[in-house]
């Protein structure tokens, strides 16, 4: 076995956690955190699992069953969890200098040659200080190599006899083995439903029977990262720490309407807000985008009204992360797909050619504005960032926004709007 030792924390049902942080009657209850648009569940509290509840169930069909064993609905409250999950990753960056936050729930911790002594005390004392300093309970998993400590997490957190922390390094071969061959195939780092059933074909079922399989063979069924997968397995490291997640090559910024709209207007409103979104991601990987797309569409389900759906690529004359000036060329393609008489259920854009801010390749003929937008951009985000989301903003997003996604069940943002803050009474 490999002598690295990788960490993997892991918050529990982080969305139904968050929401039970501000409001204790949710604790025991069974809840459900509901999609945009209040669509369908896509995080359940272990009650909830308990009673059959399936990710991704229509609300629609859980309204009946909510009645009957008291679920709790509640909206997503997007600002809420990106605000508990920048305190969950500063906190966790005090217990290793090398951090890869993976997901909005969870990071890799490579403690190699960090802590001595007992690594499964140290879990403890994560967990303890993350839920003293949070609320929020986490789970962690300790082993040699990332796919392992995935592992490892998912037995501490499946298991009560962990108390919440695993230690695969610490414990013998056989005892691994043992546990191996319990786990479906499917629970690996990267296999997942869509493997699982070609890895079943061929005899490999659990955890272990991967484990021993044929890495040649593997490989040329598969490809290069199954046969990563299995030496990762098997102890070796072949998936390194990325201290810094790479830049994204694309980054997409659309929502589904509350209400269908038919009106140019409403459209160019949240088009508008989709690029504000977008352009804001753009400006913290600190790049910019070279086109931008637009698409819009009716309801492709509904067989009573014609289905109209189109997009449009326009390339910007320079590379920017100016949002007024991706908005413009936004603004400029929407008007050429959009087609009146439609209700249009949806619209995005997503921003391409983005590359670092020393590729850019200035146009000789334009206006020298950068440092301007650069000014501008930078009150506009520091306002957001210290103020809320969405607290400064452009007038073409518009104020009311009838169209903005339902939001029924949505709590208030606790962490992010000074007038949405929790009051004690003395």
């Amino acid at each position: 076995m490999s002598s690295r030792v990788i960490a993997l924390v892991d918050c529990n049902n982080f969305y139904v956690s968050c929401e039970r942080v501000f409001n204790p009657k949710l604790a025991n209850r069974p809840v459900v955190v509901l999609s945009n648009n209040d669509g369908c569940a896509v995080a359940r509290s272990n009650e909830v699992k308990a009673l059959g509840v399936k990710m991704g169930t229509p609300w629609f069909k859980l309204k009946d069953l909510a009645r009957q064993e008291g679920i709790v609905a509640c909206s997503s409250n997007y600002a809420l969890y990106a605000d508990m999950s920048n305190r969950v990753m500063s906190i966790l960056a005090q217990y290793s200098p090398f951090q890869e936050v993976y997901s909005i729930d969870e990071c890799f911790l490579d403690l190699t040659g960090g802590p001595g002594g007992d690594l499964q005390q140290y879990g403890q004392d994560i967990r303890e200080r993350v839920r003293q300093w949070t609320g929020l309970p986490v789970c962690v998993g300790i082993a040699s190599t990332k796919t392992l400590a995935k592992l490892a997490n998912h037995i501490a957190k499946k298991n009560p006899q962990f108390s919440g922390v695993c230690d695969l390094n610490a414990m013998t071969t056989e005892e691994r083995e043992n546990w191996f061959s319990r786990l479906e195939v499917g629970e690996v780092w990267g296999i997942g439903r869509r493997l699982a059933p070609k890895l079943a074909e061929l005899g490999i079922h659990t955890v272990l029977e991967l484990m021993r399989a044929n890495s040649s063979m593997l490989r040329s069924r598969f490809s290069v990262m199954m046969e990563k997968t299995h030496r990762e397995l098997n102890g070796m490291v072949c998936i390194e720490m990325e201290e810094i997640s790479p830049p994204k090559k694309q980054i997409v910024s659309s929502r589904s309407f509350g209400v269908t709209v038919s009106d140019l207007q409403s459209l160019e409103e949240s088009v508008s807000l989709y690029v504000a979104r977008a352009a804001e991601k753009l400006r913290r990987q600190k790049s910019y985008t070279g086109s931008v797309m637009v698409f819009i569409h009716t309801s492709p389900f509904n067989p009573k009204v014609p289905y109209y759906g189109n997009s449009i690529t326009v390339s910007l004359p320079t590379p920017t992360d100016d949002t007024m000036q991706i908005a413009k060329a936004a603004m400029w393609g929407l008007k050429r797909i959009y087609r009146a008489g439609f209700r249009y259920q949806k619209a995005g854009v997503m921003l391409s050619e983005i590359v670092p801010p020393c590729s850019v390749q200035t146009d000789l003929f334009a206006g020298r504005t950068d440092g301007r937008s650069k000014i501008v951009m930078g009150l506009l985000d520091g306002i957001n960032r210290r103020l809320g989301p969405g607290t400064l903003h452009s007038a073409r997003q518009g104020f009311a926004q009838p169209w903005r996604m339902k939001q029924e069940h949505k709590s208030p943002g606790y962490t992010t709007c000074w007038d949405e803050l929790p009051e004690a009474v003395a």
